[in-house]
């Protein structure tokens, strides 16, 4: 079987040696603008209390409303209608009685000014037979999302990784600041879908500089941690949403930080293993030399040589599998064990990205102080991750990826059970779930990878990463169900959460297991079949 060179160099250079170390952490910190976009939805669409501006009132009345009056102007429980009648001194003041119970749709609002002081919502009315639009918004973001890492991956594969950096970092400050200028829904909506796709550019492209680096036995670490600072993003989006509170100048706060990163464009390097793939072994050289510098090592003039044979190698190989045809999707499915894995493994993707963002953007919902829910919403994903850095060696990916999500589906179910006044405790099982499915998540990266046959891993962790997506999509409408009754979304979320959990059991553990390598390799892993495996010189081959 083949061995990577490269991986050698890493073993030399230190697996995590100070020059990783630097190009590393600077590559977190794009995580944390990403986050920023990301959610910044959940206060760009903030939807305040409303009722309908009555015939009499005036442009600057305000929200509360004498409960008399209250009575006197809208049916029970109403707020998208008001009563048809003639506001006249004498019936305000409750001389003259009601005499129709006929009403009328509202033709401007009054929004409670209280917690937010405006929003995209009140600015175009995104409420009672419009309030679809300020979902679609959002679920139009995450179609930017999935488009993003289709385009940016692809780039990044061809052009490089340094180059799609920046041109995704370039058009996130660009569309940014155009969504908050937008004069109107339609321009806001499609600067943000672009914002979306280029968190994915900005995001994945860091993830693969940085996980290309490290020696193996760092990869989890870093791939973890770099997961974290998203959290920390996460954190911070409620620190913005607290100093400002107009949404315009909010989504400009929330974009500005990216013009740090043009300055990367000196200090982070292509990805060496990029530039040895596509034959530009010179560049990479430089870039290895300068790492062994920094890291106080000599690389022996051997591997080199050993690294340029390499890329001979690879070229011929690369011509010979040119000449076969690519493997894709269907081979996945082809197979009747592999298509079992398969769906299962793009069920629970489903599911993680469903829950995740339909809990993350769901804390409006939660009733209690707003900033707060969102606060520790994004808080408890760091004891999330910090338990896989902990067990997902230990305990293995699959007893981690079910235990966390029966957990998240237990414990969102568990609201059906909580009486209303008991609000904290409604919010303390969402909290709950959303540290679970935030290990889920984590996991589920590690645990794909292993399934699927290296000659066909990509095509699977990008359709993987698609089906994600679609429940990205469909997570906003669910913050619609919420309005309807409160533990609604959590109910979803936990049914979901919970047979997702059940359905993963179904899988092969592949924790210290080598990795399949061709479709029959994969077709063979995880069969209850004779004890002998066809698999048995598998090599853990590079990622």
């Amino acid at each position: 079987k083949q061995r990577m060179g490269y991986d050698d160099v890493i073993t030399h250079l230190g697996e995590f040696g100070r020059y990783q170390k630097r190009i590393y952490y600077l590559l977190c910190l794009p995580a944390i603008v990403c986050a920023f976009h990301k959610l910044a939805g959940v206060f760009l669409l903030a939807k305040p209390d409303f009722r309908c501006a009555l015939p009499f009132e005036g442009n600057g009345s305000v929200y509360e409303l004498p409960q008399q009056l209250w009575n006197l102007s809208y049916p029970q429980g109403e707020v998208c209608e008001y009563y048809d009648v003639e506001y006249s001194e004498e019936y305000l003041n409750g001389s003259l009685a009601r005499t129709t119970n006929r009403t009328r749709s509202c033709t401007s609002y009054v929004y409670d000014r209280s917690k937010y002081l405006n929003s995209a919502v009140t600015e175009w009315d995104m409420v009672c037979n419009r309030s679809l639009l300020s979902a679609t918004s959002d679920s139009l973001f995450m179609l930017g999302v999935l488009l993003g890492s289709f385009i940016f991956g692809q780039m990044s594969d061809k052009l490089g990784r340094k180059p799609t950096f920046f041109a995704s970092l370039i058009l996130q400050l660009i569309f940014g600041v155009l969504a908050a200028v937008a004069p109107d829904y339609f321009s806001y909506t499609i600067s943000r879908m672009i914002v979306g796709a280029t968190t994915s550019g900005v995001f994945l492209v860091a993830y693969v500089i940085g996980l290309e680096m490290v020696g193996s036995s760092y990869r989890l670490f870093a791939g973890v941690t770099m997961q974290m600072f998203f959290s920390v993003g996460f954190m911070l989006t409620a620190g913005f949403a607290y100093y400002i509170h107009d949404w315009r100048w909010l989504q400009i706060a929330l974009t500005l930080p990216g013009l740090l990163f043009i300055c990367y464009y000196w200090i982070i390097p292509e990805s060496a293993r990029w530039l040895l793939l596509k034959g530009r072994k010179d560049e990479a050289f430089v870039i290895i030399e300068k790492a062994a510098k920094e890291n106080r090592v000599e690389i022996p003039s051997e591997i080199y040589e050993q690294l340029v044979d390499e890329v001979a190698e690879k070229k011929k190989q690369d011509e010979l599998t040119a000449s076969q045809p690519a493997a894709t999707v269907l081979d996945l499915l082809r197979y009747p064990n592999l298509r079992r894995k398969t769906l299962l493994i793009f069920f629970d993707w489903f599911v993680n990205s469903g829950v995740y963002y339909g809990l993350s953007w769901n804390t409006n919902n939660l009733g209690g102080n707003q900033l707060v829910n969102f606060m520790v919403s994004g808080a408890v994903e760091i004891p999330g991750y910090v338990l896989l850095l902990f067990t997902l060696n230990r305990w293995g990916r699959r007893s981690i990826l079910c235990g966390t999500m029966l957990i998240a589906g237990l414990s969102l179910l568990a609201t059906i059970f909580v009486p209303s006044d008991m609000n904290w405790l409604i919010i303390a099982c969402a909290m709950i779930g959303k540290m679970a499915i935030t290990s889920s998540y984590g996991t589920i990266y590690i645990f794909t990878a292993e399934q699927f046959p290296t000659v066909v891993r990509n095509v699977g962790l990008g359709a993987s990463s698609m089906i994600a997506r679609v429940g990205g999509i469909l997570a906003p409408y669910l913050k619609l169900l919420g309005e309807i009754w409160r533990p609604l979304p959590l109910i979803i979320c936990g049914v979901l959460s919970l047979t997702a959990g059940l359905m993963s059991l179904l899988l092969p553990e592949t924790l210290n297991k080598p990795m399949p390598e061709t479709i029959e390799d994969g077709e063979n892993f995880g069969k209850k079949t004779k004890p002998e495996k066809s698999a048995e010189e598998g090599v853990n081959q590079e990622l």
